[in-house]
């Protein structure tokens, strides 16, 4: 299958994929596995090569050459995430080594000089680990408290009791964009909103949504989104905080070093401007060069087009798979998003996970660094299937055989 509804030609989309043309366990790959980690286009791939061999050089401090051609890719790296976020301004834009680390940076450099004793933070049943642990032991050191949204069986959040959290003592809300366990689709111009009408400031974890859908920063009016390079396409090591520049201008670094200073004397230091604030170092130039080409190559296929593609595909997928006797599916909320996890009676999700690569599939399995999630669903962990918009129905379909592979074996 080739063509759609939303006109993407996915089986010349497929050709600029290197890793997906190759044999598995003397399979052709059915590369299930998104969520985890997106594969790379060729012109990524070409991107940080090209850097390495022609113009590699250190950026913001050479006169010479290879140091401005660098400079000025990597600038133009910062633009590009800027306007994929649609971001005011490139200053709102700070580098981080990914989603975990721009979370950290929230926790420790706006968090912790706000929070006090008796004070309380916001998350959701649905969090993943790295949205869980920060806030977790930040509560713990300052006498907070740790509030957490709870999720119906579908897996959509209980606004109401969402509501009924928020009080004068709630200083944050950490929510995620899109579940990487259940798929779910947050409303976060609602949670954002709810959460201003008392004063209460909203930092989004979107290491799952951006791959999936346009995000506007400004239209959402949330005060800090994260996401991971990784995840679009892009390398891995590289990611973006995006945060209201009022916020970061009162905020302290979080690292100190080289970069992120203007002047410095044995007495006194005065630091750098936004974004560099926050960017000690010598930043991960690459990344943010191949960050830049994958950024550029979705906005050429367009993601209003992958959304609808990609939609198609999961309700295919959500549909073979709850016909299956003994599967049963984990995150069933009417608006989900390229994931689609699931449990079986007859077999352990890590056994599940192995029979399917023997058939080439390449799920994930385990608890998906959402152990709470885990438990309020009942189960140890479930294998999941995450989608791409360079997957396929025939793709769904060989997840489908390998999955009575499975039922086979244990029958």
């Amino acid at each position: 299958m080739t063509t759609n509804v939303s006109g993407l030609d996915v089986a010349r989309i497929r050709e600029d994929f290197p890793v997906l043309h190759q044999m598995v366990n003397g399979k052709p790959l059915v590369y299930l596995d998104n969520a985890a980690t997106t594969q790379k286009p060729q012109v990524v791939i070409d991107a940080l090569v090209n850097y390495y061999t022609l113009d590699n050089s250190n950026v913001h401090r050479g006169v010479h050459t290879l140091s401005q051609r660098a400079t000025e890719d990597f600038d133009m790296g910062r633009s590009k995430a800027r306007q994929f976020l649609n971001a005011a301004s490139d200053q709102e834009i700070i580098f981080v080594k990914g989603t975990t680390d721009g979370i950290n940076l929230v926790a420790q450099s706006y968090a912790r000089p706000n929070l006090g004793e008796g004070d309380d933070i916001i998350i959701s049943t649905m969090e993943h680990h790295s949205n869980i642990i920060p806030w977790q032991v930040l509560c713990q050191e300052k006498g907070a408290h740790l509030l957490v949204i709870p999720i119906n069986d579908a897996g959509e959040l209980l606004i109401d009791e969402y509501e009924k959290m928020l009080t004068p003592r709630t200083k944050l809300v950490a929510i995620t964009h899109v579940s990487n366990v259940l798929g779910t689709v947050n409303p976060i111009d609602q949670i954002v909103e709810i959460a201003h009408n008392r004063g209460v400031p909203v930092m989004v974890d979107g290491a799952q949504a951006v791959p999936h859908m346009a995000v506007d920063v400004q239209k959402l009016d949330c005060d800090f989104y994260v996401f991971s390079g990784h995840k679009i396409y892009g390398p891995t090591g590289i990611g973006v905080l995006y945060g209201k520049a009022e916020l970061l201008e009162a905020m302290p670094p979080y690292q100190l070093g080289s970069e992120m200073i203007k002047s410095v004397t044995f007495e006194h230091t005065i630091y750098n401007d936004l974004p560099f604030k926050f960017e000690p170092g010598t930043p991960h130039i690459a990344g943010v060069i191949g960050m830049g080409a994958a950024i550029d190559y979705l906005n050429a296929i367009g993601l209003d087009r992958i959304d609808a593609y990609e939609h198609d595909l999961l309700e295919y997928g959500m549909e073979c798979l709850s016909g299956i006797g003994g599967v049963q599916l984990i995150g069933t909320a009417p608006r989900k998003s390229s994931v689609i996890s699931f449990v079986m009676d007859c077999a352990h999700p890590h056994d599940i996970g192995t029979i399917l690569d023997t058939e080439g599939v390449a799920v994930r399995t385990g608890h998906h660094c959402a152990q709470p999630l885990m438990q309020r669903f009942g189960v140890p962990a479930t294998a999941r299937a995450s989608l791409s918009f360079y997957n396929t129905k025939d793709e769904i379909d060989l997840l489908v055989k390998a999955i009575d592979r499975v039922i086979e074996v244990f029958s």
